[in-house]
């Protein structure tokens, strides 16, 4: 499976529904439980390469502003979340995590306190290989290096998450009023 197919095949699970989370990890193990059990292995692979990739510190910062807080597992969630919104929202986001800020549903969030996770989604590979062949997907043969973290800054400074992340904290430190 190619980069774009895998992304093609996110946007396909979310077509319809509304695109909540759940359903789109739902639909896309739905949809990948059909294709060839080597297609789901490279669909494995390439989430891998997607989750290694968005490993960044800045990101789990802007995890942690507009979620309220994001631990190890609720920034695996979060990115879960950000991988049900497709390509053209993960891949600004990764590069540029304070363009969070320009979507709809997260500008709302700061008023409504919606936290966005998908836990559903990190496990697309695993439950579409076991309907598809009634078997364990199997272990990776190519790990993906994760990067290192040790720029990690105080979440909880103001200060810090004004000059890193401004539009996010113009939201989440100083939420707008209703």
């Amino acid at each position: 499976m190619r980069t774009d197919d895998f992304w093609q095949l996110i946007d396909r699970a979310r077509e319809g529904g509304g695109g909540e989370p759940d359903a789109v990890a739902a639909r896309a193990v739905a949809l990948l439980a059909e294709r060839d059990p080597e297609d789901i292995v490279g669909y494995a692979h390439h989430q891998r390469r997607v989750l290694a990739a968005s490993y960044r510190v800045d990101l789990w910062g802007a995890a942690y502003l507009i979620n309220g807080g994001a631990s190890d597992d609720g920034f695996e969630f979060f990115r879960g979340w950000l991988m049900t919104q497709g390509r053209a929202v993960f891949a600004p986001a990764v590069t540029d995590p304070d363009s969070l800020a320009e979507l709809p549903r997260v500008r709302s969030a700061a008023l409504s306190g919606e936290e966005f996770r998908c836990e559903a989604m990190l496990a697309v590979p695993w439950e579409a290989y076991r309907k598809a062949t009634a078997a364990e997907l199997p272990a990776g043969r190519d790990p993906v290096p994760v990067p290192d973290l040790n720029d990690f800054w105080d979440f909880d400074d103001e200060e810090e998450a004004r000059r890193r992340l401004p539009r996010l904290a113009a939201l989440f430190v100083e939420p707008p009023e209703e």
